[in-house]
């Protein structure tokens, strides 16, 4: 949980700071053309600090409150003394790898800008579904919980369904590769869970 608790301290500090200082926003923003022409790499890594507003950062870190403290303490029940190095390369890992898409299509686009954490909250959502299909998830306008296997199938539905129509201004493509990168990470550290998963959900 403590990792967990860093991560939302350091991004809302960073976050905060960065929207009340354009040049610092601008110089940590994904942006794909600088990226690429610039050697900006960094870039993979410092947008998922930013956040356009508040409401975008105090959802973002909501949700990875609720889902960080149970991927931290079945990663302490596996993987005990390298739990923490374990949720960090999640957390970072789907943060980089769920940007990627976006950088292949918009490599020599000047304009193309990206931040938020969503890919990299998605990865450990989805680990939170692997690890404990049990769970249940509520949605703000939902009244009833949902079933955590059904939410992540409808999730990849809708953020597919969505990136294929790319008519809003949202990474619905950042949110699909962080959930794929989640599953397979967790899974790569634990291929015994998969089993344990299919036999939760009555599939084994």
């Amino acid at each position: 949980m403590v990792i967990t608790y860093i991560i939302i301290f350091i991004t809302a500090a960073v976050s905060v700071f960065s929207l009340n200082n354009e040049a610092w926003f601008a110089k940590l923003k994904f942006n794909a053309y600088d990226a690429k022409h610039s050697n900006h790499w960094y870039r993979f890594f410092t947008y998922g600090f930013l956040h356009a507003g508040y409401v975008h950062l105090f959802i973002n870190m909501l949700v990875l409150y609720s889902f960080g403290v149970i991927v931290e303490a079945y990663f302490g029940l596996y993987f005990p003394g390298k739990s923490g190095f374990y949720f960090i390369l999640l957390y970072v890992g789907g943060l980089i790898l769920s940007i990627i898409p976006a950088f292949g299509k918009y490599k020599n686009d000047v304009f193309y800008n990206a931040v938020g954490a969503s890919g990299a909250v998605s990865a450990v959502v989805f680990s939170s579904i692997i690890l404990y299909p049990a769970g249940k998830i509520f949605l703000f306008f939902i009244p009833l919980p949902i079933p955590a296997p059904v939410f992540g199938v409808l999730y990849v539905a809708y953020e597919y369904y969505m990136a294929k129509k790319g008519r809003d201004n949202i990474g619905h493509d950042a949110h699909l590769w962080g959930a794929v990168f989640g599953v397979v990470f967790t899974l790569a550290l634990k291929p015994g869970l998969a089993l344990i998963f299919l036999q939760q959900i009555g599939l084994n």
